[in-house]
């Protein structure tokens, strides 16, 4: 596939000859007139590399839109061009991180070696993540909202301190991911960050996988084993799902926190431990103490630090970079291109997503194997996404199919909401046909950009924002 390049510059002819030179060296090029438009575009269609401005009246000037460029999509390389350009702005420029700095009048030589250049930076950073994910190295924090900015300014606060830290929120929101960050922004970053799974371990063998046994300990012991504290000896221990622990475990662990020592099952010599202990769960613990169901004194143990993750219904501007994210991720996997058009992204976005992120990533998934070509459509999320009636519970449930009386068995849905959502399927397969221009996909539903845009508005459509309308 050829390289998408972006080109941002407010002048129409130095796009049209830049476009020209790249086009004849077999490159794809994309095109905004300015910081805005090209900060709209990459929102939904990310480049391989972009081509800015450093002065784009009106507007984000190129060094304001880089720097936004960079915290959007970080791993795109950026070459700036400019003709008016003095030293303290290319400085400034190589720190905000562009790849090169070329002026203008521009050279076909200089414009293809820079963007080869970015090209093949991008390709090293692409393989080094490839190979960071095959290592099992963990997936960053995605998100532009500001429930996600917050929760990364409270990882960098709490993470240098050595204070314990309960993390809640529910299924699926990635509290594994937040506390591998607090380790991985901790002093205790060069040791081992070790998970267990409390909800997963059998009742009769929390002591063994926590503490470790010796051998011959009970039935089954053939050898000695090291306890999950042990092994994270230096580092951290994350607890998940700590809320199921039973009564039994809860006192040991708490014994532990409260004194750092560790005494395997069998064994007859205690030993000292130096573990910072992060947790979390999905269930209520304030609850679960007032019910008797989780100690009182190890909920205050763990709750040094609370953090909460929202769930993703609560932080919609999260889905667009979490769907591009989990796409880039099974383009990888699956060694061909995975795109998410406009409208497909409308209906993803409309989602309510109670499996949060989790769901998220296995219905992209499924969308990246199951679409008919490297493009995800409408059509295709339209087939894989439940809709029709809302469960109850955020999930929108596929609507039962008429029986041959033309009654509609199961449970009843609203006329008002069937009509809505068949209103969003075509709205987001007209955006789909027409690459996220909304002018054209109006033209292509027969009406009015001005009528389209209403209908998107009351149906809570946001607006494409990857071009540049006619």
């Amino acid at each position: 596939m050829s390289p998408r390049i972006l080109l941002v510059d407010d002048e129409a002819n130095i796009r049209k000859m830049v476009g020209a030179l790249l086009e004849s060296e077999g490159f794809e090029t994309l095109e905004a007139p300015n910081g805005q438009a090209a900060l709209e575009r990459i929102a939904v269609d990310t480049p391989d590399a972009v081509l800015l401005d450093l002065m784009m009246p009106p507007g984000p000037d190129g060094l304001a839109t880089l720097e936004q460029l960079k915290k959007r999509a970080p791993h795109v390389p950026v070459v700036m061009m400019s003709g008016k350009a003095n030293l303290a702005d290319a400085v400034r420029a190589t720190k905000l991180g562009a790849f090169q700095f070329l002026e203008k009048p521009l050279t076909p030589e200089g414009v293809l070696v820079a963007l080869r250049g970015a090209l093949e930076l991008g390709r090293t950073l692409a393989e080094n993540r490839r190979l960071h994910a095959q290592l099992g190295h963990d997936d960053p924090l995605v998100g532009t909202s500001a429930a996600m900015d917050e929760l990364r300014a409270m990882i960098a606060r709490i993470a240098p301190t050595e204070s314990r830290v309960l993390i809640t929120g529910e299924s699926g929101t990635g509290k594994e991911l937040v506390a591998s960050a607090i380790h991985r922004q901790s002093a205790r970053s060069g040791k081992a960050f070790v998970t267990v799974n409390s909800a997963a371990i059998p009742r009769d063998l929390v002591e063994s996988e926590m503490f470790g046994h010796e051998r011959g300990a009970f039935t089954g012991a053939t050898e000695r084993r090291q306890g999950r504290f042990e092994l994270a000896d230096g580092g951290t221990l994350f607890l998940d799902e700590v809320g199921d622990l039973g009564a039994e475990a809860q006192a040991k662990l708490l014994r532990v926190l409260e004194t750092g020592v560790v005494e395997r099952l069998g064994g007859e010599r205690p030993f000292t431990v130096n573990v910072r202990v992060l947790a979390a769960t999905n269930k209520d613990l304030g609850r679960a103490v007032h019910d008797r169901q989780f100690r009182e004194d190890l909920w205050f143990r763990l709750n040094v630090l609370p953090i909460h993750i929202p769930p993703l219904r609560e932080r919609p501007d999260d889905i667009p970079p979490l769907v591009r994210h989990c796409a880039t991720r099974c383009a990888a996997r699956l060694g061909r291109a995975v795109r998410v058009d406009a409208g497909a992204l409308q209906l993803l976005a409309a989602y309510r997503w109670p499996g949060n992120v989790r769901e998220l990533a296995n219905i992209v998934e499924r969308l990246a194997i199951l679409a008919s070509s490297e493009t995800i459509t409408a059509d295709d999320v339209t087939r894989v996404l439940p809709h029709g009636q809302d469960d109850g519970g955020g999930r929108l449930a596929a609507a039962p199919a008429p029986s041959g009386d033309g009654a509609s068995p199961g449970p009843d849905v609203a006329l008002a909401d069937a009509l809505d959502q068949h209103e969003r399927e075509l709205i987001a397969r007209a955006l789909s046909a027409a690459r996220g221009n909304v002018a054209e996909a109006a033209r292509r539903l027969s009406t009015d950009r001005a009528n389209l845009y209403r209908r998107m508005r009351r149906l809570g459509i946001e607006p494409p924002r990857n071009v540049i309308e006619t």
